[in-house]
């Protein structure tokens, strides 16, 4: 009879991890270790970052930035000391007109900003609210007018058109900057806009209403001073006129020099103080007539080449920083806390292991072409048709070194189904026949034994039969090679072998087997599948336990062990099966 199976290949990444004991302190190693399991989650994190600026800036309407920059004479006298505090409080004072109401209100008129949408139908942004709160007022000109209204009976109610010109002048209020640079006399009004043209007519425009209301400003300060000139002018030449009356009276009968004299002084003084009050009323109606400024443009406002907001390379910097860091604190929360088994020393140290092992799925697995098992029957050695993975031979050498025995029954129960114990088995059954040794592999996973399929899908008999007449066994075992057999598994009913074995009233024994064969290899059933493993374990002289690598958790290897510890099997060590290529220990 012949027979054929299928199995994943298996290499060998680490051989025996043995305990240590402590903390070990955190090594290059250890970072790459965590690089190469998290990347996906810090990538992934970083990308969603970034896909959230990425829309941010897809969907955020563009602001250009254009600049206008005057100089400004202040106009200031004494020492030096004094003038420059006299100078910087004279250009703190026109920053605040170039800010004011009146400035900002000339140029939403000069542009008639108050029909634009982009500045009568916008409403306050999160930011502005924010704002807004935390200074204690409403962003909302409408609030504003209301409170103040509240506030004063007097106030007539606002229009709508009153409305609609106060909003488009607190709109353009948070859309302008203005500055000093530096130390200088020079300031700067810059204006941001949808639009690059609308930019500049808004920064050019904010100058020149600036430099009108500098200049009205001035002109109504000389009419003021004016008028009060005229009056002063006419007290000086009533005074002058008494002055001169008095003196050519005493002179047609000078009766005192000395009078004469005091006379004539107070006449010349008050015609002094005349004449000098006059040339300032003159030099005040010409400054009512042709005022000057006391700034001037020096730079006038140009396109904008590239957008000021949003800053697409700084927003995408900062959300892959962000990204980058959120991504690296989530992996770091997630690596504390996983409980899957991906590391040797995890195991071998919770569970004080002699032997833990980590397999690498060979290539034709993951591709899914697997290579043929040894063919039944054919009476003669095909070792070199056996596609030995390297290091498997050396597990198979280290597991049967451990007991230190010529003849021994390991079992291979894989903790959850899926695990690759019966491949594991088969493999270390191949490895321990082509040394030379007698070895016998039997199949005892009563729940979908995919190993007695694969290679004697057409066997009759098997161990069920053994367990019932031990005479079978002759036949019941298949040869696979000259130092190899396989014993199916057979039909089960009620009780599966395991536990029938366990119970030690059957035809077959394990010291029986033991006379004939130098190594026996039993597969089990998974421990969460079945009972199996607690039964047959006792019987057996060690059992190895396969897990998958990053998904069976250490809690469940660890109860497995220390189950089959509690009923007296002794474990030899726990293989890490399916691990990535090239995983380090």
């Amino acid at each position: 009879m012949t027979s054929s199976t299928i199995f994943s290949g298996v290499s060998p990444i680490s051989l025996p991890a043995a305990p240590t004991g402590g903390n070990s302190p955190l090594t290059l190693r250890d970072m790459l270790f965590f690089l190469r399991m998290r990347w996906l989650w810090i990538v992934a994190t970083t990308i969603a970052f970034l896909a959230v600026a990425g829309s941010y800036l897809l969907t955020a309407e563009p602001s250009f930035v254009a600049s206008t920059q005057l100089v400004i004479f202040p106009q200031v006298s004494g020492s030096e000391a004094q003038r420059a505090f006299a100078e910087d409080a004279f250009i703190e004072g026109q920053l605040e007109i170039a800010r004011s109401s009146d400035v900002v209100g000339g140029t939403v008129k000069a542009l008639n900003l108050d029909t634009d949408a982009d500045f009568v139908d916008q409403t306050p942004s999160l930011q502005d609210r924010a704002k807004s709160w935390l200074m204690g007022i409403s962003s909302d000109p409408d609030l504003s007018q209301e409170t103040a209204a509240a506030g004063t009976n007097e106030r007539r109610p606002q229009t709508e058109e009153e409305r609609i010109y106060d909003r488009a002048i607190a709109t353009l209020a948070n859309m302008v900057g203005i500055r000093r640079i530096g130390s200088s006399t020079i300031i700067e009004i810059s204006a941001a806009a949808s639009s690059p043209q609308k930019a500049v007519d808004i920064a050019d425009t904010l100058a020149k209403q600036y430099i009108q209301k500098n200049i009205a400003m001035k002109a109504d300060a000389s009419r003021q001073y004016s008028e009060w000139l005229e009056k002063f002018v006419s007290e000086q030449q009533r005074g002058l006129a008494e002055a001169a009356s008095a003196l050519a009276s005493f002179t047609s009968n000078p009766r005192d020099q000395f009078k004469l004299a005091e006379l004539q002084s107070a006449t010349d003084a008050r015609r002094t103080l005349y004449e000098n009050t006059l040339n300032q009323l003159t030099e005040a109606r010409q400054r009512i007539t042709y005022p000057v400024s006391d700034a001037t443009i020096v730079s006038r406002a140009t396109l904008p080449l590239s957008k000021a907001r949003p800053r697409s390379a700084l927003i995408i910097a900062f959300a892959a920083a962000v990204g980058l860091g959120a991504g690296l604190a989530l992996a770091m929360i997630r690596h504390a806390g996983d409980r899957r088994i991906v590391r040797p020393h995890q195991i071998a140290e919770a569970g004080e292991l002699p032997l833990v092992t980590m397999l690498e799925t060979s290539k034709n697995t993951r591709d899914g072409h697997r290579p043929p098992f040894l063919a039944a029957g054919t009476g003669s050695s095909t070792a070199a048709a056996y596609p030995v993975i390297p290091g498997m031979a050396e597990l198979s050498a280290t597991v049967v070194g451990l007991r230190r025995k010529r003849r021994v029954v390991i079992g291979i129960v894989a903790v959850n189904p899926g695990g690759g114990a019966s491949t594991i088995a088969c493999e270390l059954a191949a490895l321990s026949s082509t040394s030379g040794a007698q070895t016998l592999l039997i199949d005892a996973a009563a729940q979908k034994s995919s190993l007695s399929k694969s290679i004697a899908p057409h066997s009759s008999t098997g161990l069920v039969d053994v367990l019932d007449n031990g005479e079978l066994i002759q036949t019941a075992a298949l040869p696979l090679t000259p130092t190899l057999k396989f014993l199916p598994l057979g039909e089960v009913e009620a009780v599966t072998p395991a536990i029938r074995l366990s119970s030690r009233r059957t035809q077959l024994s394990f010291a029986n087997l033991k006379k004939e064969f130098d190594a026996i290899f039993v597969d089990i059933s998974a421990f969460s599948a079945s009972p199996d493993a607690n039964a047959i374990a006792p019987e057996l002289d060690g059992v190895l336990v396969v897990t998958s690598h990053g998904r069976t958790s250490i809690d469940d290897t660890l109860r497995v062990i220390d189950t089959l510890r509690n009923v007296g099997a002794e474990i030899l060590g726990v293989i890490i099966n399916h691990a990535p290529k090239r995983m380090q220990s």
